[in-house]
């Protein structure tokens, strides 16, 4: 974005506007003149903060993950015995992602896609991601359960295997909330796996 510091009202507008187009009618489908038809703005505004379409849309990912770290960290229980913390951290997820459903299976299918230019918002939001459930794994539900530390590769299958359950899904119209339960037994049982040499996360 072109502004630094806190994302102004005309930005969140436009934004949300791309979000609506996304679940509308696609990414790739919508245009910069799209976004500012149902942001109610002009294309000079849209040009004061983001240089093009991708540019914005790199913004509404990293609002939408923010919203997410949020939401599990307020709505896991630190006390919590660790294996209901692991499925109150699903629901959440899996919460956060119905609630835009077609807006996350493009964070999860097109942003990739995009290449190198997007690697960069890509990484820092899987930071973000692993950040929250590295904490998670070391607060005290967890130590009083002897869970060993998470390694890089339980965080990969963890994550990865969450996001691609998400995708398909939606892809086939179904409702990630009727997983939940599967995907909690699942990741306790990575989770309490003792570590390999897969190395620690720092």
């Amino acid at each position: 974005m072109r502004e630094s510091g806190s994302v102004s009202n005309e930005q969140q507008r436009l934004i949300e506007a791309l979000a609506t187009l996304i679940e509308d009618r696609g990414y790739s489908a919508t245009t910069v003149v799209d976004i500012v038809r149902v942001a109610s703005a002009s294309k000079r505004t849209f040009y004061q903060h983001f240089d093009n379409k991708q540019q914005c849309y790199l913004a509404l990912l990293q609002s939408r993950t923010a919203v997410l770290i949020d939401r599990i960290r307020s709505e896991v229980d630190q006390e919590a015995h660790w294996h209901d913390q692991v499925r109150q951290m699903i629901e959440a997820y899996a919460a956060h992602l119905s609630s835009r459903p077609l807006v996350s299976l493009s964070w999860i299918r097109d942003l990739p896609a995009l290449g190198l230019s997007a690697r960069p918002t890509q990484r820092t939001n899987y930071t973000a991601l692993t950040d929250v459930v590295r904490d998670m794994t070391t607060n005290p539900g967890f130590r009083r359960g002897g869970v060993p530390p998470v390694n890089r590769v339980k965080m990969v299958i963890l994550l990865g295997g969450l996001r691609e359950l998400a995708a398909q899904t939606v892809e086939d119209g179904g409702e990630l909330r009727r997983a939940v339960e599967e995907a909690t037994e699942i990741a306790i049982a990575i989770l309490q796996t003792p570590s390999g040499d897969g190395g620690h996360l720092r």
